[in-house]
């Protein structure tokens, strides 16, 4: 994590399966770029969910976590208020994110963290 980020941001979510094409050129494109010129958001990352398997109490294990959205972005932000500026709900609302991705999303999920001190 940055120095500076004082909080992380995860939006996780679903997509139909017949616009994931569009939703990974949309998201990479234009989605993330413009987030990142928000004042404030330090760095952005994708995530895609995969099978995870580790030892727990001295055996291995293959744990599937039911429900999970598949998708998952993960914002360094120097302060919460990043969220509700100007800046951040003109970038999320702009470009093909909000009428050719984002209505095919589904089982959302965002969580905001903040850095222990």
């Amino acid at each position: 994590m940055n120095g500076t980020a004082q909080y992380i941001f995860i939006a996780s979510m679903d997509v139909d399966a017949d616009k994931e094409n569009l939703f990974n050129e949309v998201y990479d494109t234009e989605h993330i770029p413009l987030i990142l010129k928000v004042p404030g958001v330090i760095s952005a990352k994708r995530y895609q969910s995969v099978p995870l398997t580790m030892t727990l109490g001295g055996e291995e294990k293959t744990i599937v976590a039911q429900g999970e959205p598949r998708h998952s972005a993960v914002y360094e932000l120097e302060s919460a208020d990043v969220l509700t500026s100007k800046a951040w709900a003109q970038a999320v609302d702009a470009s093909r994110w909000p009428t050719e991705v984002r209505p095919f999303t589904r089982n959302r999920r965002h969580v905001l963290k903040k850095l222990r001190p």
